[in-house]
């Protein structure tokens, strides 16, 4: 979050000047906010969730409150998905207003323990505030590429008005976005990984969560999950990440690598201390 503050500082200083900064962030602001505030009715919408009880879902829900309970939050709404892609996302703007959903491929695939190692995960992404985390730094990402944008149709601007150097204003339009870019999925890598650990201390069992992590990996490359095809900017929620086309260079990714993953786990394991 400092890496990519500093760069929109850096940024808005060689291309907006001060009113620039502001106008960029101001825009940035408002449209995340939304994003921000109406997220979880939006995705649970796009991946067509619908919400399940002790009624409708018995041993899922019993099992997700258990693990609220142990995590010290509030009960989240529940959700399944009907797909048979493996995978599970938390939504939602605070704990008091979060949401946990999994595919019904995840329920299939996985033993009991493995799903609450999955769902523990997700509890820990609803713990950190992440949604709020991933607001803020798509917020500062939103506001670097339009100050970018600005530079490549209008010049740089100082903070006086007068036209800055064009060579180093083209730059800057090319490269801040990238930077930005690259920071905002190195912030959603760490973040996962911290859901890893945090979710490992609230199910008390990390060797589960690095063998569900195994199994997701394994099924999703051979399964494919439309709804995330459909909506691609939505795929950095998931646990794993559902892209078909996810191979990219691990710069360019919003989920560590899975081997690295599951090594960070079992070494929680095999040193078995892990209290919440």
């Amino acid at each position: 979050m400092a890496a990519i503050t500093g760069l929109f500082i850096a940024v808005g200083a060689m291309i907006g000047g001060q009113q620039g900064m502001v106008i960029a962030f101001s825009f940035a602001l408002i449209m995340n906010f939304f994003s921000y505030w109406f997220s979880d009715k939006m995705v649970l919408r796009m991946y067509n969730a619908q919400e399940v009880d002790e009624i409708s879902a018995p041993q899922f829900y019993r099992m997700v409150r258990e693990l609220a309970v142990r995590a010290e939050l509030p009960m989240p709404r529940v959700y399944l998905i009907n797909e048979a892609a493996p995978n599970a996302f938390a939504t939602g703007r605070n704990p008091q207003h979060a949401a946990v959903a999994a595919t019904t491929g995840l329920l299939r695939i996985l033993s009991e323990r493995e799903i609450r190692g999955v769902m523990a995960h997700e509890l820990a992404h609803v713990k950190h505030r992440d949604i709020l985390l991933s607001t803020l730094s798509a917020t500062m990402a939103g506001a670097i590429s339009a100050l970018a944008n600005f530079a490549m149709f209008f010049g740089g601007r100082d903070e006086h008005g007068r036209p800055t150097n064009p060579l180093a204003s083209i730059a800057v339009a090319i490269f801040a976005p990238l930077a930005a870019a690259l920071i905002q999925m190195a912030i959603s890598r760490a973040r996962e990984f911290e859901a890893d650990r945090g979710g490992a201390l609230i199910s008390g069992e990390p060797q589960a969560l690095a063998l569900a992590l195994e199994k997701i990996h394994h099924y999703a490359k051979g399964v494919p999950f439309a709804a995330a095809e459909s909506h691609p900017a939505t795929a950095q929620m998931m646990i794993m990440n559902p892209l078909s086309g996810a191979s990219l260079a691990r710069l360019f990714s919003t989920h560590p690598e899975v081997e690295e993953r599951v090594a960070r786990l079992m070494e929680m394991a095999r040193v078995g201390h892990y209290p919440i």
